[in-house]
Parts: C-alpha cells; sequence; structure tokens
C-alpha cells in the first residue's frame, strides 16, 4: 500500500501538518531549525504545519530519515482508528457528528480525543450510583498500553543490557536469574507442590528470603516468574518513572490502577529480559515472524512469544504492529494489547466468525485467516489455544485462545500467509460484536445492534427475525461511504 494515500482513496493528499508540529514540538525546535534540516522554507514549513500544503513523498522520506521517526505516523491510519473510536463513543452518548468533523478533530487534537476515551471507558463501568467498578482500572490501564503502543524504551534498554550481561556467564537465562537472585539479593528459589501453594504461581517469602514457585508452571513459566521477581528488585526506578508519566492519565485516587501497571510494566521488562529487543526483533523478522521457532530460540511460552511481538516498536528496528487479545469459549477478554490502532485495540473482538473462536475446535493448531472488518479495513489473524498451566486432574482446566492480527499489508512479511495473495485472497466479513455490528446479511447475528431501529415484516422471512436500519454514521466506510 502507498503510505502517501489510502487503500479507498488512491488520490487523496496526505495533509498530516498537526503532526508535523507536533514531532517538531516533540523535539524542542524552532521552525527555522526544522526548515534548514529538511532543506525547506520557513514560510513553506509553516504552511504544512497549517495543513495549507500536502506532505509531499520527499519530504515525508527526509521527515523519516532525519529525524529517525516511523512514516507510518504520518499517514492516516492511526487518526481513522482515533476517529472511529471518537465516533463511537459520541454514539452510544447519543450525540450524531459527521465523520469528516470527528477526524479532523482527532488529527488536530489528538491529545483531548485520546483524554475523551479514556473518560468514556472509565464511564462505561460506572453502576448506576455514579460509582466505579473494578473493570474501570483494567480499562484505564489497557487504555494507557495503547496510548503508549505498547512500547516501553527505557525498560527494554534496562532489561536488555542486563540479557547481555547474563549471557557472559555461559548459563541459560534460568539459572543466571536465579544466581543473580542468591547473589545480589540473598534470595534462594524453592519449588513448591501444588497442594502445598494451591492458589499461588509464585510468592515472595521475605522473611525467610526465599522466592516460592509452583511446580505446576512449565519451564518457560518458571523462568518468566523469576524475571518478574528480578524486575522488581532491578528495575523498580525505570518502573516507577514510567507510572509516574503515568499518573495523570490514570484516575486520580485510584490506587489500583497505578498498581497494576506496575504489575504489568514488571511484565513487560521480564518479557523484555527473555527476549531481549535487538535480538529478538532480528529473530523474528529472520524467521518470518514463525511462533514455534521463536520459542524454540529463547525458550519461551507461545503466548509470552505472541506478547512479546506487540510490543517492538523501537525507532529504527520496528516490527510489524501486532494486536494481540486472549478471549474464552464465551468471548470474554481477558488480554488486549496493541502496538497501534488496530480494529479491536480497545473495544470488540466478539465475533464468532473471527477465526479467534475456531482455535477451540483445534487445541493447539495455529489457523489463520483473512478478515475484513466492519469499515473496510483487512486483518491477517494468526490463533491458537493456549494452556496457562498445568492443571492437577480433576480441577477445573482453564481454556483460552489467542489472537495475533496485523493489517493485511504487513502479511506478506509473515510465514504463515505464504502463498498468500492479499489482493485477492477471499477474507470472511466480520464485525466487533452483534451489539456493535451494523452487517445486514450476517447469519451468524445473535441480537440486533445497539441504537438501531428494528424493522418487521411479517409477510417474509430474511436472515434473522428482524430488519433494522442503522443510525446515522454507524457502519461508514474510512471514506465517509455507507455499508451496504
Amino acid at each position: 500500500m502507498n503510505l502517501l494515500t489510502s487503500p479507498e482513496a488512491p488520490d487523496r493528499k496526505l495533509f498530516a501538518g498537526p503532526r508535523v508540529r507536533r514531532l517538531r514540538q516533540g523535539l524542542g525546535i524552532t521552525q527555522s531549525r526544522m526548515a534548514a534540516d529538511l532543506g525547506l522554507s520557513v514560510s513553506y514549513l509553516n504552511l504544512l504545519e497549517r495543513n495549507q500544503r500536502p506532505l509531499t513523498a520527499a519530504v515525508l522520506l527526509k521527515l523519516a530519515d532525519v529525524y529517525d521517526v516511523d512514516i507510518r505516523q504520518f499517514t492516516s491510519a492511526d487518526t481513522d482508528r482515533r476517529a472511529d473510536d471518537v465516533a463511537a463513543a459520541l454514539q452510544k452518548g447519543g450525540v450524531a457528528v459527521g465523520r469528516m468533523e470527528v477526524r479532523d478533530f482527532a488529527d488536530q487534537h489528538p491529545e483531548i480525543a485520546a483524554a475523551l476515551l479514556r473518560l468514556a471507558e472509565a464511564g462505561s463501568h460506572t453502576s448506576p450510583s455514579g460509582q466505579d467498578v473494578s473493570a474501570a482500572p483494567l480499562e484505564l490501564v489497557r487504555a494507557h498500553l495503547l496510548e503508549r503502543a505498547n512500547h516501553f524504551a527505557d525498560l527494554d534498554q534496562h532489561a536488555e543490557s542486563l540479557a547481555d550481561e547474563l549471557r557472559l556467564s555461559g548459563q541459560a537465562l534460568d539459572a543466571a536469574v536465579r544466581e543473580r537472585l542468591r547473589a545480589r539479593h540473598g534470595l534462594n528459589v524453592r519449588m513448591l507442590p501444588w497442594d502445598v501453594m494451591p492458589d499461588r504461581l509464585r510468592r515472595f517469602d521475605f522473611h525467610n528470603r526465599q522466592v516460592l514457585l509452583s511446580e505446576v508452571l512449565d519451564g518457560a513459566s518458571r523462568t518468566f516468574q523469576l524475571c518478574v521477581q528480578l524486575a522488581q528488585l532491578e528495575a523498580r526506578a525505570e518502573i516507577e518513572a514510567e507510572c509516574a508519566v503515568a499518573a495523570a492519565r490514570l484516575a486520580p485516587g485510584e490506587p489500583f490502577a497505578s498498581q497494576l501497571l506496575a504489575t504489568n510494566l514488571a511484565s513487560y521488562w521480564a518479557a523484555a529480559l527473555m527476549m531481549p529487543y535487538g535480538r529478538f526483533h532480528a529473530a523474528a523478522e529472520s524467521l518470518g515472524y514463525d511462533m514455534e521457532l521463536l520459542q524454540a530460540r529463547f525458550s519461551a511460552g507461545f503466548e509470552q512469544v505472541a506478547h512479546r511481538l506487540t510490543t517492538l516498536q523501537r525507532p529504527g528496528m520496528r516490527g510489524i504492529p501486532f494486536m494481540l487479545l486472549r478471549s474464552d469459549r464465551a468471548g470474554q477478554i481477558s488480554k488486549r494489547f496493541a502496538a497501534g490502532r488496530l480494529p479491536f485495540a480497545s473495544a470488540g473482538g466478539q465475533c464468532p466468525l473471527w477465526v479467534l473462536y475456531a482455535a477451540f475446535e483445534h487445541p493447539g493448531r495455529i489457523l489463520t485467516q483473512i478478515a475484513d472488518v466492519e469499515g473496510g479495513e483487512k486483518l491477517f489473524t494468526i490463533a491458537r489455544t493456549v494452556r496457562p498451566q498445568i492443571t492437577p486432574w480433576g480441577a477445573e482446566r482453564p481454556r483460552f485462545a489467542i489472537a495475533l492480527a496485523c493489517s493485511l499489508d504487513h502479511a506478506r512479511a509473515v510465514v504463515y500467509a505464504g502463498g498468500i495473495d492479499p489482493h485477492s485472497a477471499p477474507a470472511v466479513p466480520i464485525g466487533p460484536g452483534c451489539a456493535a455490528c451494523f452487517r445486514q446479511d450476517c447469519r451468524q447475528r445473535s441480537a440486533p445492534p445497539a441504537g438501531a431501529q428494528l424493522r418487521l415484516d411479517q409477510g417474509s422471512r430474511g436472515l434473522h427475525p428482524y430488519g433494522f436500519t442503522a443510525p446515522a454514521h454507524a457502519g461508514e466506510h474510512p471514506t465517509g461511504e455507507r455499508m451496504t
């Protein structure tokens, strides 16, 4: 796909003035300095920033080269996705605003748009009395991770440096971390039978200076839990710094949100220690993102590798911007991470036609699918069931499946898409879930979309017992055209 245009409007010029201005202000340089760096006149740069001139290919490439930024941040995909999210939030509140007006607002004022989305997400989890319920902190943290594209450079660099240091010991990572916990922190690691520690996978016994692990953890999970413990000891300053940055975005006076973010960041650091950025990125690119080979090379689990693939957004060394969702059979999403604003990155993903749910019928097998998302975007998805930990006989066995998805434009770099022509391959139409999906011809529909006006015709029977008329702006294509 040409990065200067959208696939729906190939002749549309790229106006990205606000994004150029935000880049300049973030770098702390003047218009004169940026103009000199790019070989432009100050007046021309001023016109660019005011959207009175389009961003040409030459200037776009110069920006990427001089400031080492990802060319994709100047294209419209991220703004379109944020605009879709804002439009959906407004629609839920009964406010009808034109698609182009919302897009202009999201482009000109991205921070305000992001703040509105956070407020909407927090407000959607309130009780009738207006009190926050327990899900609100989870959504606040998810929104923050999405805003950061699930990438934390300081944590990555800190973990990568330690990983290089530990490699010099010549030991496997598991043994090297155990030795570091013993030598530097005076901690011994003990494995406990499941009946001794039935409700914990890891516990820090401060008084006896022990890290206790459950025997139900497999090898990769044991290493990960030890790395999480090490993160809490050696990456505390970096984690606290990231939490301080996020403090204004999380709900004031909501300590659980901050604690939950710190827990997520400790897990991020642990994964970065197991799969150091430079080596993992190089391996992912050379192996065509082959999940099982990456598992073998880094002694990691399938879900751990999938998580790590959503974090590869280092400037100058970016991977495919993946999104990960983990769900149970009932469509309840328990994990949601994304390197960009793909469909379902912040909400949705409960469509039973998505390959994520077919994975339960084929335990342990990797399934793939090209999906046509309502709105015109196409996703390439890898799905497989995962087992969180070993379960004793007779106990309830948790069952989850994960979907790792990216834009179809990136599918050629993925080994699982070998032989697929993304321009001619058939795609399965899916939606975010029946309550938010306005497809008229879906045989799988179980409920009408929220806000739709129902129509009944007693003289005929369609694919489902009712027809409906979508509210204004619902199901709009990114170009502004109506979906049919």
